[in-house]
């Protein structure tokens, strides 16, 4: 998993099929194959299979990297969001995986939904707590 820098919204519409494209075009340069991969409004996530002859680090360092050059020459009003050229944050989430991948997969799969069914939460109270009353809402 990567995400933006400071975790900013903004993989979407034209901005997120171009993120889509760049690091499927990446990924082809260095023969790593994407198993599932979903791109939510605050970070990525890509189950990939990577060739023994890469090291992890160094094929993370390489998308993060020329994926932000990219990106940067595609959208230049981002640059002023992001100063110093770095649009990913400087960690990322890397795990290996054996019998779990099925699982991993649907959970990439799902992972938009989820996102979307959490944002539709409500931090508003229907029952006061204290008195176990409707909340009367003044609008």
């Amino acid at each position: 998993m990567i995400a933006p820098k400071y975790r900013r919204k903004v993989a979407y519409g034209k901005i997120k099929q171009d993120i889509a494209n760049i690091l499927s075009m990446l990924c082809k340069r260095k023969g790593v194959k994407i198993v599932e991969a979903e791109i939510c409004p605050d970070h990525v996530h890509m189950l990939v299979e990577i060739p023994p002859s890469i090291s992890v680090s160094y094929f993370v360092g390489y998308l993060k990297g020329k994926s932000t050059l990219m990106i940067f020459e595609r959208h230049a009003n981002l640059k002023y969001k992001y100063g110093n050229r770095h649009f990913w944050c400087r960690g990322y989430y890397v795990d290996t995986v054996g019998k779990n991948a099925k699982k991993i997969q649907e959970y990439i799969a799902n992972q938009l939904q989820s996102d979307l069914e959490y944002d539709q939460m409500t931090l508003k109270e229907y029952i006061d707590p204290f008195t176990g009353e409707p909340v009367k809402h003044n609008k």
